[in-house]
């Protein structure tokens, strides 16, 4: 489920990859506690530790440097430190880069481990907790900020989000009818709607925002984000002909959006559509969730491109556990099944993951891990989540019944 934030008028789409969307763009289970995490130091002086944009022509570069220059001579300038925290967050979420997030950390330093931190603290805190995966963590500070300002819409639009990618759909649905009131009609349908997709109730939520959306005219962002959402929701409920044709208006009215991007690749993808995945995410290969359908895409494709590509995806992947992150274990699994062909180590992957988050992805590669290594007792959790979900959707309940064919 992607997170947004909503600014004073309307509704804005956050750029996720962090599925974040979670969450961020960012799939799988949740970070290395701090205590376990071991410093990294690079084997040479020449490795390359990161590459930041280029402030002479990125306007947003230029802000958040002038920002943390006002930060770096008084840390306590809570205005400033806010700022810079969002905009980190909005970056990460456009760039796939977790680091963002310790950007946005830090920024807020003073404040961070504060019991009753200023209201805007709370909530960022909560929103970097989040996209780390840190789910309890945010939702403490989020009920805490409920409690104390129950008008607070994004408040109440992160706990929705955090409680869908968890799985609890019911307090999620609650979330989003305390949303509507306070940031509009068309905001809690899309609210409501990812629930329900979540849940395996795709083709209610197809039918849920259609409406929605029929009953008025609405912002450029806000007609964006419930586009995207109306486009998952079509793809899970198998209608993937008008899903590929709102994920491409969607991309025409925002190319730099990495969450829709990334799931109109998969659509692509499960369409054996390899070339167009390639076409769409090529140009984005600093997002290593972009880069991993590239991936698939050039190995369904064999072609010469793919070991080099394989080979960088892997290094990143081994980078970011160096690094104490275990943000990417969905999307590690699928690349261990479908290109490393390691159908054990996918499922190891898929299990962690699903301790974690239950969002449709986790649940999809925890099957096919569990069916590729002839194993379907590991998939029973997953199981046991779609029957209490009443999901209905096609993809995962063709998945669940190969599944149950396998056990007997």
């Amino acid at each position: 489920m992607r997170p947004s934030f909503l600014p004073s008028r309307g509704v804005s789409r956050a750029t996720l990859g962090l599925t974040l969307a979670v969450s961020l763009a960012l799939g799988g289970c949740g970070q290395t506690p701090a205590a376990e995490r071991v410093p990294f130091t690079p084997a040479t002086d020449d490795a390359v530790l990161a590459q930041v944009p280029a402030t002479a022509t990125d306007a947003k570069a230029r802000e958040r440097a002038a920002l943390r220059r006002a930060l770096g001579a008084r840390a306590d300038q809570l205005d400033l430190a806010l700022r810079l925290a969002r905009l980190d967050i909005e970056e990460g979420r456009a760039s796939g880069d977790p680091r963002y997030l310790g950007h946005a950390q830090a920024a807020l330093a003073p404040w961070w481990d504060a019991a009753t931190p200023p209201p805007g603290v709370r909530l960022l805190r909560a929103t970097i907790l989040q996209g780390r995966h840190e789910f309890p963590a945010a939702l403490a500070d989020l009920d805490a900020l409920i409690r104390e300002s129950p008008e607070d819409a994004q408040a109440w639009l992160t706990r929705a989000v955090v409680l869908g990618v968890r799985g609890e759909h019911a307090e999620a649905t609650r979330s989003c009818a305390a949303l509507a009131p306070l940031a509009g009609s068309l905001a809690g349908a899309v609210c409501q709607a990812q629930v329900k997709s979540l849940a395996g109730r795709s083709r209610d939520a197809v039918a849920l925002l259609s409406a929605a959306m029929a009953r008025g005219a609405h912002g450029g962002d806000e007609e964006a984000w419930a586009l995207s959402t109306l486009a998952e929701a079509a793809a899970r409920a198998g209608d993937t002909g008008r899903a590929t044709k709102l994920y491409a208006r969607v991309l025409a009215m925002d190319p730099d959006d990495a969450y829709t991007r990334a799931a109109y690749a998969d659509l692509l993808l499960d369409l054996g559509r390899p070339r167009d995945v390639i076409a769409l995410v090529k140009d984005h290969g600093q997002d290593d969730n972009q880069l991993l359908r590239r991936v698939l895409a050039e190995v369904a494709l064999g072609s010469p491109e793919a070991p080099a590509l394989v080979a960088e995806l892997a290094s990143r992947y081994a980078a970011s556990h160096l690094r104490g992150d275990a943000l990417h274990a969905r999307e590690e699994a699928r690349f261990a099944l479908h290109v490393e062909k390691d159908a054990g180590k996918a499922l190891k992957l898929a299990q962690a993951n699903w301790e974690v988050q239950h969002e449709p992805w986790d649940a999809r590669i925890l099957l096919e891990a569990a069916l590729a290594h002839r194993a379907p007792d590991a998939a029973a959790p997953v199981l046991r989540f779609l029957e209490a979900s009443g999901a209905d959707d096609p993809g995962p309940l063709a998945l669940a019944e190969r599944v149950r064919k396998a056990s007997r």
